[in-house]
């Protein structure tokens, strides 16, 4: 095979001509540029302000959005952080077909996962982050929260307590849910949350637009 052409090397990263020049390199996945974009966008996050946190520019950004950088490991630890995930976030296991699966399904052991400090470990049930609404299966080890402080964000949110406890605070309004019990809201409005039980709580919460 003919090596694809590289236009440009500097820090072991190398731009390419095209996207197909950059895939056909090899250990490189054409899908990583993709997931970089929607998960900023997701996060209502611009270019310069992503790049500016990881400490690059908004101009390479672009072009490993694009999939003709291939970014180095360092790279990319500094754009995980500044999205705010791990950079397991952006490996997929190749399983057969995967290809065909990617943009329909996640098996169940195949789940990106967020891990937060806080106790809450979120696995997106959702196979990509571009559409309208995210999925998330929602774990809360006992006593893990949101924080003490309220928080909001643009769109809706509803959910189903699927085992354990969910404490609730929507604006004034403090609910304990427990197995079986549904809510909704808009996220607009102040919100925060906590498991209040001595078992693990799971909650499947679906929003829209997707944030993470």
């Amino acid at each position: 095979m003919t090596e694809p052409k590289r236009i440009l090397r500097s820090n072991n990263s190398s731009v390419y001509a095209t996207q197909e020049d950059a895939t056909a390199a090899g250990g490189f996945d054409a899908s990583l540029g993709a997931q970089i974009r929607e998960l900023r966008l997701a996060r209502d996050l611009t270019l310069t302000e992503v790049a500016t946190s990881a400490g690059r520019s908004a101009g390479y950004l672009s072009q490993v959005e694009r999939n003709l950088t291939a970014p180095t490991i360092k790279s990319l630890h500094s754009i995980a952080h500044a999205l705010g995930v791990n950079i397991s976030w952006f490996f997929n296991e190749d399983k057969p077909n995967d290809h065909r699966e990617r943009p329909f399904i996640v098996r169940a052991d195949a789940r990106r996962t967020l891990r937060f400090g806080s106790g809450i470990i979120d696995e997106l049930l959702s196979p990509h982050l571009r559409g309208r609404l995210e999925l998330l299966y929602s774990r809360f080890e006992p006593g893990a929260s949101s924080g003490e402080d309220m928080y909001r964000h643009r769109g809706e949110e509803a959910g189903i307590v699927v085992e354990g406890n969910l404490e609730l605070w929507i604006g004034d309004d403090h609910f304990l849910l427990q197995k079986g019990d549904s809510f909704s809201f808009p996220s607009t409005t102040p919100h925060r949350y906590r498991n209040p039980g001595d078992t693990e709580a799971l909650v499947i919460w679906a929003i829209t637009p997707p944030t993470y």
